[in-house]
């Protein structure tokens, strides 16, 4: 939890220009929304181009997309992360997996997701792991760019 930094002049645009802080607030949680998530136990708010997410995530995978997607917007440079995540339903005699937090990747000049997967697992061919765990805000795994955010799983 806390707050990240983003580009401001980079990732998708979905603000006209003018909007009041209440009206960018639906925007991002709209730009957001498209993408899947259970976003009804969270409340997304906007001052001085930050966009403040709180509640309750369905689970970590959703927090951790949540948080990039919100901020992967042009206007936006910080998001702050005050989610919690849901408690897991109890299990009977199955042993509990440690809570992993998603890491981040900013993307820069002249990155693949190839050369992040060389850099963060030692296999320029494990790219399609960080594709598929930024899935679906990335479509395609040449289609990134400097500034982007990504989602870097265990």
């Amino acid at each position: 939890m806390g707050l990240g930094s983003f580009l401001k002049n980079v990732g998708e645009k979905i603000f006209g220009g003018g909007e009041k802080p209440e009206e960018q607030a639906k925007k991002v949680r709209d730009h957001v929304a498209k993408y899947g998530f259970d976003l009804s136990g969270l409340t997304f708010t906007v001052a001085d181009d930050k966009v403040t997410v709180q509640g309750e995530a369905k689970n970590w995978d959703e927090k951790g997309k949540i948080y990039v997607a919100a901020g992967n917007v042009q206007g936006i440079d910080g998001v702050n992360d005050q989610m919690t995540v849901r408690p897991a339903p109890a299990q009977t005699a199955a042993p509990v997996a440690p809570v992993v937090q998603p890491k981040y990747h900013t993307v820069e000049g002249g990155d693949t997701l190839s050369k992040i997967a060389k850099e963060v697992y030692g296999d320029v061919n494990a790219y399609n792991r960080i594709f598929e765990a930024n899935k679906p805000m990335l479509s395609d795994p040449d289609k990134i760019y400097p500034g982007q955010v990504l989602v870097i799983p265990q």
